[in-house]
């Protein structure tokens, strides 16, 4: 019994290490999303204006 306990402990220890890991990785990956689209936009816009002044 006291295996089984010390197993259920080990294994539960790294599942939360686990689950902490993979929300790090989801967390970072939608800040890149964002800062990429906010780049994205921003270049869009300065593309736009040179687009214009060059007409």
């Amino acid at each position: 019994m006291n295996n089984l306990i010390l197993f259920l402990n080990a294994f539960l220890s790294y599942a939360f290490a686990f689950i902490v890991v993979v929300a790090l990785i989801i967390v970072a990956c939608f800040i890149g999303i964002g800062l990429r689209k906010k780049k994205n936009a921003a270049q869009g816009n300065v593309t736009e204006e040179k687009e214009a002044s060059a007409s």
